[in-house]
């Protein structure tokens, strides 16, 4: 496996070289997993982040995730002083059941996190994102996904990568990553909790939200017995 946290230190290296700060869409799936993000890149780089998350379910659900985004920007130093734009695009689930082929593939409904399941999701939505980038020509592309430790970090990256050699315009690049690396999924917890923000119990589709749930009672249930 890669060390995706190695590749990313010499990549800031070189850009720490230059005047200029580089333009970075990052794709956010909430305001805990960008804060540690924001917080390690901001200074580095422009900032905009680009929330696309129709996966998220139930809508009331999608909606506090991009709150507590939105009401931690104007709060959180760092994104105040390098001046971090927030992009909130469209909610429509349907994109994510077509994007996942959930018809023909009604097994992805009780997979467990970092399956094929998840692949399709990630692949989807950072599609999104690095259409976007590349549209309006970002230096730099990447996403908050890789610092949770449910998540396929390795999947992440070869997406990435693959979007940038299929689709790429020569200007955008892909910043691989693994931001859960070098104490970052700790420090997202600190600041969680220094700035009170929401974290959500389960990854976001209603498929992990019950599986979630049926791993919780399950638990539970066998906890009781003893």
């Amino acid at each position: 496996m890669e060390n995706y946290q190695k590749e990313l230190d010499k990549i800031i290296l070189q850009i720490s070289k230059s005047e200029a700060k580089p333009r970075l869409l990052l794709h956010a799936c909430c305001g805990p997993c960008s804060s540690y993000v924001i917080e390690y890149l901001a200074s580095i780089f422009d900032i905009t982040i680009f929330y696309y998350n129709p996966n998220i379910f139930p809508p009331a659900e999608y909606e506090r995730r991009l709150a507590e985004l939105k009401n931690l920007l104007p709060r959180f130093p760092v994104a105040l002083k390098n001046n971090v734009k927030l992009i909130e695009c469209s909610y429509n689930p349907d994109e994510f059941y077509q994007a996942l082929e959930i018809n023909t593939h009604p097994e992805f409904a009780t997979e467990k996190e970092k399956g094929e399941r998840c692949r399709r999701c990630y692949y989807f939505r950072m599609k999104k994102a690095w259409e976007y980038a590349t549209e309006h020509q970002f230096d730099w592309f990447t996403t908050t996904l890789s610092i949770s430790p449910f998540k396929d970090a390795e999947k992440i990256n070869s997406i990435g990568k693959e979007l940038e050699s299929s689709f790429g315009n020569g200007i955008t690049h892909f910043l691989t990553s693994d931001f859960k690396k070098k104490g970052g999924f700790q420090r997202s917890l600190q600041l969680s909790a220094e700035y009170g923000l929401y974290r959500q119990q389960y990854c976001g589709c209603a498929f992990s939200k019950k599986n979630t749930e049926e791993e919780r009672t399950a638990a539970e249930e066998l906890k009781s017995r003893k």
